[in-house]
């Protein structure tokens, strides 16, 4: 009997199969590009980590929080090419990134498209966010409403102050202290040491964190993401796909990913970390344990949204990594980095790798990846299996993702040649693809 033309057709595999980013940098720092040269130099490290030509993308999906319409285009254009696919632009503010890799997962996952291109780039202002339109509504008025209500507004950047008090709340209520938040800036930065994109590579102690320049209240600059330049990229493919390359042995699938929006609770219960987005993020893990088969203990490495210090550790409690309250004890127990439980952050994170918002939900993916693939160097974290990353947005929006190997079976030396995707000027007529994707082509003839 054939099914229901109402049946929902069964959801295919969808695999990362390359990724690459730039160095993250402080904007209007003098090796500060603008933003095609920074996408383009993702996109081309991305499509020569999979082997394949830009003509072999059917979609891309583009994220991007500063800038005017139809940046994607113009980033695209400008050295990747111009093959008349369907582009889309994305603004979800700090979860845009993870948002493009979201929309492309969907459309190969629908089987819409065999291969998407997700991009994010951002070239940012120096200093504190603020807000851009002074003449119409602020799209996080309800989540200041909360703030206001329960702990007021001062002059400090708000950014700090929503997640300063989120903070101030979980010590009120579970008696943390002000070093264990310090503890994860320092963490933070000590394992950024070792990865050669982050904004910041220097090593702090603990006091040189909790004694640095005062943001809000006890949060300070070390504990806190800088304001960054930067790219990154992920192409996602069908199975089938991934077999017509040969592209198994670095395919790194997608098991699970959920994006939630916020819920009542994030402002009737009139509490800070509810607002600054704990509950979306705890269902939406929730979803993906369900969905995966998967538990908290099965995970090995973990890139997630610290924005802030106090921020890791709600995040430690919503995906469930220990109950609420117990944040503090994990910190304690040494459970969030090397030798513990579960790595997290291992890429030195929003804190000390940069934050150039619509890059960081891909960045995040490609370090999973390269942990995944045993390709993270110094920072590899020993056998590596599943990964769990989280990307946040106020306003608001959370995407969660599980990944793990495709084909674990497939040897490494599944694909015996590598190319090498340097950073270009614009061509002279300033939308000619690099001479990298003709390599390609060749290799795959």
């Amino acid at each position: 009997m054939s099914s229901s033309p109402w049946e929902p057709a069964p959801l295919r595999r969808v695999f990362v199969v390359g990724v690459g980013m730039t160095k993250f940098v402080r904007p209007g720092a003098e090796n500060s590009r603008d933003y095609p040269d920074l996408a383009g130099e993702a996109g081309q490290k991305a499509l020569a980590d999979a082997q394949i030509p830009y003509s072999a993308v059917d979609q891309a999906c583009v994220g991007y929080v500063f800038g005017d319409s139809t940046c994607g285009q113009r980033a695209i254009y400008h050295s990747l090419g111009m093959t008349g696919i369907p582009i889309i632009n994305v603004n979800n503010n700090c979860s845009t990134g993870s948002t493009a890799l979201f929309m492309a997962r969907q459309l190969i996952q629908g089987g819409v498209a065999e291969c998407v291109l997700a991009l994010g780039f951002e070239k940012m202002s120096k200093g504190s966010l603020g807000i851009k339109f002074s003449d119409r509504t602020i799209p996080t008025d309800k989540h200041l409403d909360v703030l206001i209500n329960k702990y007021g507004l001062s002059a400090h950047p708000v950014a700090p102050q929503m997640f300063g008090y989120a903070g101030k709340e979980h010590m009120e209520k579970y008696g943390t202290k002000i070093e264990h938040f310090a503890k994860i800036g320092w963490k933070n930065h000590k394992h950024s040491v070792n990865n050669p994109y982050s904004q910041f590579q220097d090593e702090y102690s603990l006091d040189e964190v909790m004694a640095s320049k005062k943001v809000f209240d006890f949060l300070t600059i070390l504990q806190c993401c800088p304001t960054s330049d930067g790219a990154a990229a992920a192409i996602l493919a069908s199975e089938a796909f991934v077999q017509k390359y040969g592209l198994q042995s670095k395919a790194v699938e997608i098991l699970a990913q959920e994006m939630m929006t916020d819920l009542p609770s994030s402002f009737e219960e009139k509490s800070v970390i509810k607002m600054v987005g704990f509950d979306m993020s705890k269902e939406a893990a929730r979803k993906c344990y369900e969905k995966s088969g998967l538990t908290p203990n099965d995970i090995d490495v973990i890139e997630l949204h610290d924005c802030f210090s106090t921020n890791e550790l709600l995040t430690y409690e919503a995906l469930g990594l220990c109950p609420e309250g117990q944040g503090a004890t994990l910190v304690d127990r040494g459970d969030n980095t090397y030798g513990g439980k579960w790595v997290i952050n291992p890429s030195g994170g929003l804190i000390s790798k940069g934050h150039p918002l619509g890059a960081t939900g891909l960045a995040q993916c490609a370090e999973l990846c390269w942990q995944l693939r045993g390709e993270a160097g110094k920072r590899q974290v020993p056998g590596a299996k599943v990964a769990l990353q989280h990307n946040l947005g106020l306003g608001g929006a959370v995407v969660v993702t599980l990944y793990k190997m495709g084909f674990p079976e497939a040897a490494s030396s599944f694909r015996t040649h590598q190319i090498e995707a340097a950073p270009t000027n614009s061509a002279s007529d300033g939308f000619k693809a690099n001479l990298v994707f003709k390599e390609i082509e060749k290799k795959l003839e």
